[in-house]
């Protein structure tokens, strides 16, 4: 399956940490427990800063949204500073109705005395079945033992606490060289099936120290979820609960403005790391064999490139073609044809990594040994050339295994 690639050149403008996270960041303390929402597995994370930050976050398109994540996109609308963020796995807290959420009220309010802060300086999110009351007494007790447990590496531990069906931890943190020093950006993420985000069970934490205003905390994880998180999915499912928050503590004491060099390389390189947890959730989807990037070139419009990215990724019969690794480009092009995109199929061009399966005028001569062999690897780039104009994305998904119905046939159980 994917791995991380560190970068180790010390030249670039940022590099990645090893195995680090929300805690790789100044001033950011982390913890995950068990609290019994799962029967086993740590259920509760909390991300505490030892100063106020300014936040900024993007959420789900879903008409139907938990009430955690009804409760944090209206205190970031509507307040400045932030001290926490409270997330729990195991239980959604999706159509609840208003117990659901006076539930979710009751933890955040009782979060914020234990840590003795405001109430609208704790974010609050959920992420499991939906439809199902949270059992309020275990998270109570759970937020009494979490309080005292942060520490300046718990992100892996945070990391864990959020997770539900995905199989691999999913953390990660890179320095940053600005012009007057370096900053930190960490995360951490959660997510492998109900994927599909329109801003899916899809959670994303990130921390960073440098100071920036509200307004440009926003505008930064706007741009970088649109290149990332908004370019995924597992298997076209948006869910209640999505979300992806920046929290920025200013402790390097760096300020970012809009408009300089600075500002374009904390972009770069928050967008970069918000790619690499979009590839870990693909790459971790349920059932998951094989990380596919969806490359799709020469489209006429950034619109209908996206159209196309989308209707290969969402398709379960490409998806399982890859699975089987059966070179069955006729699906590949047959969802382009169905995504709305304009272009002349007849022009297209299809490559397997490098290797050529279809050329323009539905020319397809190739070896299905060799195409056999590439679609056999653990990652896999469709590269699918529409002739059509100058606009480019780039997509990703994972196949479908049976086990992703298996999994899915039983996730309440």
């Amino acid at each position: 399956m994917w791995q991380e690639t560190v970068l180790v050149n010390e030249n670039i403008k940022f590099k990645y940490i090893e195995n680090g996270s929300v805690t790789s960041v100044n001033g950011f303390k982390a913890a995950g427990i068990h609290c019994g929402l799962k029967k086993k597995r740590k259920d509760l994370a909390l991300i505490t800063s030892d100063t106020e930050c300014n936040a900024g976050g993007t959420f789900t398109l879903n008409k139907v949204k938990a009430a955690p994540l009804l409760i944090s996109q209206e205190l970031l609308k509507n307040h400045n500073k932030f001290k926490a963020v409270l997330v729990n796995s195991g239980n959604a807290n999706a159509c609840t109705g208003q117990d659901g959420y006076e539930d979710a009220l009751a933890t955040q309010k009782y979060c914020a005395n234990k840590l003795g802060v405001e109430a609208n300086q704790v974010l609050i999110s959920s992420t499991g079945v939906i439809g199902q009351r949270m059992n309020l007494a275990s998270i109570i007790n759970g937020i009494e033992n979490i309080a005292d447990s942060v520490t300046d590496d718990g992100g892996i531990d945070a990391a864990e606490a959020i997770m539900t069906t995905d199989l691999r931890n999913k953390n990660f943190a890179v320095k940053v060289n600005l012009s007057k020093g370096q900053v930190t950006i960490g995360a951490i993420c959660k997510g492998s099936g109900m994927i599909m985000p329109n801003m899916a069970t899809m959670l994303a934490f990130v921390t960073t120290d440098a100071d920036i205003d509200k307004h440009t905390v926003q505008n930064l994880i706007s741009t970088s979820v649109l290149d990332s998180f908004n370019k995924i999915s597992v298997d076209g499912d948006t869910s209640t609960n999505d979300m992806v928050i920046l929290m920025a503590n200013g402790k390097s004491a760096i300020t970012l403005v809009e408009g300089t060099n600075d500002y374009d390389i904390f972009q770069e390189a928050l967008t970069d790391l918000c790619k690499k947890m979009s590839k870990s959730i693909a790459g971790d989807g349920e059932g998951a064999t094989k990380l596919i990037t969806v490359n799709v070139t020469n489209a006429t419009s950034d619109e209908d490139a996206n159209k196309v990215g989308k209707a290969i990724c969402n398709s379960p019969l490409v998806k399982t073609a890859i699975n089987g690794s059966d070179a069955n480009w006729g699906r590949i092009i047959s969802a382009a044809g169905y995504s709305g995109a304009e272009f002349d199929p007849a022009k297209v061009t299809i490559k397997f990594n490098d290797f050529t399966i279809l050329s323009p005028n539905y020319k397809s001569d190739f070896c299905e040994t060799e195409a056999k062999e590439i679609l056999s690897n653990d990652e896999i780039e469709i590269n699918i050339d529409l002739n059509a104009g100058t606009s480019d994305t780039t997509w990703w998904t994972c196949d479908f295994s049976e086990q992703y119905i298996q999994i899915n046939a039983s996730y309440r159980s």
